[in-house]
């Protein structure tokens, strides 16, 4: 059998996964509030630990956002941080 073979029929047997929860739309959300609230937590005086015990989330969520990875949180999260946030903005 060979490789080429091989692999064509696992793709058959294993279709590629999506995540159903990240579609385009909501992916384009989650970014662009990514953004707003990376800026924000920029121009912030309060650290991770700090903004995270204010807006009810843990640190670690914190730390998901500034890394990039969108996938860890959800719009309403995200919301929430922005919220948190803007009232924390001189």
């Amino acid at each position: 059998m060979s490789t080429a073979y091989a692999t064509a029929h696992a793709e058959t047997l294993d279709p590629p996964r999506s995540s159903p929860d990240l579609d385009v739309r909501d992916l384009e959300k989650r970014t662009r509030l990514m953004r707003i609230i990376t800026r924000l937590i920029a121009v912030s005086d309060l650290g991770s630990r700090e903004i995270a015990r204010q807006a009810g989330l843990p640190v670690q969520k914190i730390s998901d956002l500034l890394a990039g990875r969108l996938e860890h949180l959800d719009i309403d999260e995200l919301n929430v941080l922005r919220r948190t946030l803007e009232l924390e903005a001189p």
